[in-house]
């Protein structure tokens, strides 16, 4: 993992598929990838067949730019009241999108004193309250009386129509450069069969490709032209931009040990604009991007599907996709309890501490990232290696647990969230909404194994 940079610059541009490639390219340098650096140099010579190339999803609407600079520049005709000290009088934010629209009409302000923002839950003495709230991330947290002023950050924040919400102050412990990568990972029953000893693989399974290695998060069946079974994980671990048809296989590439291959990737993307993602009015800047990382890639034809279950391992059978409605309130995302299973950690729990995180990288360009899930008992969350996995919510009811979202990063030794007086800061784990890239690349989730091979076979069997 190397590091995420919350950036104090404003937002710069991406004007095409080329340029975005570049940026990728940079932008690997940067991110906290929760995968391994390479196992080995990619041979060269390597043919890529073009019936299997992973595509880009780069899209772009040019008429929301316009929408949403008209629907920001409306309100600030006088809409919002003004809030002189005491409490706002309207009404309280109780929903995601009324938090978002809060953060993105003050953003301006907001970016001159942090280093990043999210929707969350205001944050006393460690614990999560039930308020929902900004959370405006800075280097350093100190009493008001040391700060001007002109350094302070309000309480409360006013949007449209009067309603407001709480703005809480999460200190991001930054340590500067990294230093070389910790190759950490646990050493149990379970992990040895995630990276190899099991008969099968599913979700938390170890997949490689020349280059690197990481976690199976989901077994899928694609929407649309051939009735393809695969699989989901990072686009990061799946495909190499010099080698974009990666092939991928369990547990290892024959170049480095035992291994089967599973197949090519097939679609893949990075980044999507956050139009797209989450709707023109969360945000006043028409070129911010998201991180959307994720690949799909087909089971071979002559791999043997009896091979796969959907069952996750140490947890069990998973329900339907959690899906994140930005209408919905507060508290179905933040605060809820998760899990994941992932080939260097096994099985770990967290909580989602926070959504929609906005920051800016060191070039200036602006980028969201899901979800932020601390771990439990202040225990990482994710290592090296986990970059894929599934993460899911918990029922307390006993429900089977349901899919949210899957790992593409951690802290490492860049930066963690300080959360608790008198405790050391934490490990951070980031997460993309897995709702909003099954639909984008044009995936449904397979839950159980009767559903896998009634699909498979119906497959095999169409004309």
């Amino acid at each position: 993992m190397d590091r995420l940079d919350l950036g104090f610059n404003h937002s710069g541009s991406v004007q095409s598929e080329e340029s975005a490639l570049d940026l990728e390219r940079n932008y690997f340098n940067q991110l906290p990838l929760s995968s391994p650096p390479p196992l080995q140099a990619f041979a060269s010579g390597c043919q890529v067949a073009e019936s299997n190339a992973a595509y880009f999803s780069w899209p772009c609407r040019l008429d929301a730019a316009e929408d949403r600079a008209n629907y920001f520049g409306n309100l600030q005709k006088g809409v919002l009241p003004e809030t002189l000290g005491g409490r706002p009088t309207g009404q309280q934010a109780t929903t995601l999108l009324e938090v978002m629209t809060i953060r993105a009409f003050h953003s301006k302000n907001l970016r001159r004193f942090s280093l990043g923002t999210a929707i969350g839950f205001r944050i006393r003495r460690g614990a999560l309250t039930e308020i929902p709230a900004i959370l405006v991330f800075v280097a350093r947290k100190v009493h008001r009386q040391w700060l001007n002023l002109v350094q302070c950050l309000p309480a409360f924040l006013e949007g449209p129509g009067g309603v407001w919400c709480d703005v809480d102050v999460v200190e991001f412990s930054y340590f500067g450069a990294p230093a070389a990568t910790p190759k950490e990972q646990l050493y149990t029953e379970l992990v040895d069969g995630l990276r190899g000893s099991d008969p099968c693989i599913g979700s938390g399974s170890q997949v490689a490709s020349q280059e690197t290695y990481g976690t199976l998060g989901a077994i899928v069946k694609s929407r649309t032209g051939i009735r393809q079974v695969g699989f989901l994980t990072n686009r990061h671990v799946a495909v190499d931009l010099d080698y974009p048809s990666q092939k991928m296989f369990h547990p290892l590439p024959p170049s480095l040990g035992p291994g089967v291959y599973l197949g090519a990737v097939e679609r893949a993307t990075s980044f999507i604009t956050d139009d797209l993602w989450y709707g023109i009015f969360a945000g006043t800047n028409p070129e911010t991007f998201v991180r959307a990382d994720g690949a799909f890639i087909p089971f071979a034809e002559d791999f043997n599907m009896l091979n796969v279950t959907t069952s996750v391992k140490g947890i069990g059978d998973i329900g339907d996709v959690n899906k994140i409605d930005l209408q919905s309130p507060v508290g179905s995302v933040i605060g809820r309890q998760v899990v994941k299973v992932g080939r260097s950690s096994g099985l770990t729990t967290g909580n989602i501490m926070a959504y929609a995180l906005e920051y800016n990288d060191e070039k200036g360009i602006c980028f969201f990232t899901d979800f932020l899930v601390v771990g439990e008992n202040q225990q990482t969350f994710d290592l090296e290696g986990d970059s894929g996995s599934l993460i899911l919510l918990t029922s307390p009811e006993g429900e089977k647990p349901r899919p949210i979202g899957i790992i593409w990063g951690g802290t490492a030794n860049r930066g963690r969230l300080k959360l608790r007086v008198g405790q050391p800061p934490e490990n951070w784990t980031s997460g993309v909404d897995l709702g909003r890239l099954l639909d984008l690349l044009e995936l449904d989730l397979i839950t159980s194994n009767e559903s896998l091979q009634g699909w498979y076979l119906s497959a095999s069997n169409a004309p």
